[in-house]
């Protein structure tokens, strides 16, 4: 079953994405702001829980999207289970700035929400997963 961690700070959202994953299969944990994701991911060394995506916002508390995907860059270096870690970006953010920046960071992925129900997410998701 694969893994996904949701980095999100809207607790509708949370709840509404967290069902649908569970819902299409697969074992989701939650992360409410940047800093707790970071932990999260980076809990997931080579003896810690490996994810197989990431579901990241880029307007979160404390530490938001963009420093999340630079760490991840410098960590995927570091830490093995971060090497083969799909990141889906999903975001209010639609300038084509953010997508293009997003992309240049290590992103698989770009949804703008407002332009995917749930269901439509799950079905990107699982794409990215195939």
């Amino acid at each position: 079953m694969k893994s996904i961690l949701l980095i999100e700070d809207d607790p509708f959202l949370i709840d509404i994405y967290t069902t649908k994953f569970r819902e299409a299969g697969f074992n989701v944990e939650v992360a409410t702001d940047g800093e707790q994701g970071l932990r999260k991911l980076a809990d997931s060394g080579p003896e810690g829980k490996k994810f197989d995506l990431l579901v990241l916002d880029i307007v979160l508390p404390q530490i938001d999207g963009w420093e999340i995907l630079e760490k991840i860059g410098n960590w995927k270096l570091e830490i093995g289970n971060l090497r083969d870690l799909k990141i889906v970006v999903l975001s209010n953010l639609g300038q084509k700035e953010d997508v293009e920046k997003a992309f240049n960071m290590g992103a698989t992925k770009y949804l703008i929400k407002a332009h995917y129900t749930p269901t439509e997410v799950v079905e990107e998701i699982k794409q990215v997963l195939e």
